[in-house]
């Protein structure tokens, strides 16, 4: 299952597109992040983004966004309808999958400490992230919004940030947290009376007697000539749409106005729109893969190239995926393993003297993950061009001498590729040895697992380059290759016995 999380940043503009497509590139820019939706809204004078990908791809694109957004939003200019106190004026961090809430909340205090010290924006921490029971509720840290907020936050101890200065740069403060999926749910109503707006506003949402899970404002939409109720509902499950829009309706029934229509600002799940369906056509045991889409989507995942899969690949009889393919996977299992341990270990008390460490510890196993990840598909590709060079016509002096240099370039590739797999495991090995003596200590035996796992691949990677480099003329290559390989296996073989120890002495 890939590690996904989403995030969904609020940015102060809804009226300049080029502002925003500007952010737009800084996140783009990122590799191994995917923009998924972009809305922008005239009246609110506002715009929500959300893009997914791994926790730290995310985390610089978000960074990024927010540099960019700081460049070009100036707050003392800016007004709209939505409460705002900030260019960036909220980023919550959403764990789609095989990510927890936690994981999360560390992400979300890694970017306010960036943010802060980088940028000089003061950060508050919200929802599952707040440091203070007062701060949980977004709405209460933007309370006063920018204008109020410039004013407290150099005298009012309440409004200190988290991190950063106490005084708002043209930027403003930026809101930070972690959530679980909310949807942004709007309702227009057929009056230009504002007052409707937030009285209904105001039956809804928790905090003044409604639902649990529903967060609501009532705005003027002047271009439509119309009001319209703003909501987020923070659990769809326990405060479903359809719940939510039949009180709307009852209660605009109430002043003899209509529901002129609603509309879903930025991503929502699928689920939330079943149940839907599910409420207004009065559908007797519907289930969810009664859809067409949601079939289709599982066959599709089926369909996907994953573990099992390539273990089918490498069991074929086939030349490829070999050997060296999979001293590639065992070096990437190895980095994974290195990532849990950190993982577990990060954001807890007991191993802060150690954080800072194993956060680089992190960063570098996740790049060594990818990097071995590469190379198994590479050592399949290299090992083809040798079979392909062998191929190659050999009927006349010219084409038998074209061949041998197709082949000496070919087997060298072949020795290099693995030659790589092995320099890959050995630095998850050093990073091994480090989470193995400062790691969470319920993860040790996972901390070796990843060592040994490492030191198989370095192995297996070594059968690949013996049994290519002896087809290599080139005596200087071949001495430069075994010089390398020999300091490995050196470095590697010391490594494991430290980590030994030290499991012998943890275990």
């Amino acid at each position: 299952m890939a590690r996904l999380v989403e995030c969904v940043p609020n940015f102060s503009e809804g009226r300049r597109p080029q502002v925003i497509d500007s952010i737009l590139s800084e996140i783009k820019s990122v590799e191994g992040v995917m923009l998924l939706d972009k809305e922008m809204d005239k009246d609110h004078n506002r715009a929500v983004v959300t893009f997914v990908g791994g926790l730290q791809e995310v985390k610089i694109a978000a960074f990024k966004a927010i540099a960019r957004a700081a460049q070009l939003i100036d707050m003392d200019q800016h007004k709209g309808e939505h409460p705002r106190m900030g260019a960036t004026d909220v980023v919550p961090f959403v764990p789609i999958s095989g990510v927890t809430i936690g994981e999360c909340v560390t992400l979300a205090k890694e970017l306010g400490i960036e943010v802060a010290d980088k940028l000089g924006i003061p950060v508050y921490l919200y929802e599952s992230a707040a440091t203070r029971a007062d701060r949980i509720n977004l709405a209460d840290v933007r309370k006063g919004e920018y204008e109020g907020l410039k004013k407290e936050i150099e005298t009012n101890p309440d409004r200190k940030p988290d991190f950063g200065p106490s005084r708002l740069p043209k930027a403003g403060a930026t809101a930070i947290g972690a959530r679980m999926p909310l949807i942004a749910f709007n309702v227009y109503l057929g009056t230009r009376d504002i007052r409707i707006a937030r009285k209904i506003a105001q039956s809804l949402r928790f905090a003044t007697g409604g639902f649990r899970y529903v967060k609501a404002l009532g705005f003027e939409i002047k271009e439509r000539g119309m009001v319209q109720v703003s909501m987020n509902l923070v659990n769809y499950k326990n405060s479903p749409i359809f719940r939510v829009f039949e009180v709307i309706k009852r209660e605009a029934e109430r002043y003899s106005v209509p529901v002129i229509s609603s509309e879903i600002v930025g991503l929502t799940p699928a689920e939330a729109l079943f149940d839907v369906s599910d409420f207004y056509l009065k559908l007797e045991n519907f289930k969810k893969d009664q859809v067409l889409e949601e079939k289709l989507m599982t066959f599709a995942e089926k369909q996907k190239t994953g573990f099992s899969a390539f273990l089918d690949e490498v069991a074929a009889g086939t030349p490829v995926p070999g050997g060296g393919s999979v001293a590639a996977s065992a070096g990437a299992l190895g980095a994974s393993l290195v990532s849990m341990a950190c993982g577990l270990t990060i954001g807890k008390k007991k191993y802060l003297e150690h954080e800072d460490e194993l956060k680089k510890v992190l960063e570098d196993s996740e790049r060594l993950r990818k990097e071995l990840q590469e190379l198994i598909i590479k050592d399949s590709e290299s090992f083809m061009k040798v079979l392909d060079s062998r191929r190659l016509s050999q009927n006349t002096p010219e084409e038998q001498k074209r061949r041998l240099t197709a082949l000496q370039e070919a087997y060298k590739e072949a020795v290099l590729v693995p030659l790589n797999t092995m320099e890959k495991a050995l630095e998850v090995m050093r990073l091994s040895r480090i989470v193995t003596e400062k790691g969470n200590v319920n993860t040790i035996s996972d901390a070796g697992a990843s060592a040994f796992m490492a030191k198989s691949a370095i192995e297996g990677a070594l059968l690949n380059v013996r049994i290519n480099i002896s087809s290599i003329e080139d005596q200087g290559f071949t001495a430069e290759i075994k010089g390398k390989t020999d300091l490995i296996l050196t470095e590697a073989g010391k490594l494991k016995e430290e980590i030994k120890r030290l499991l012998e002495e943890k275990l």
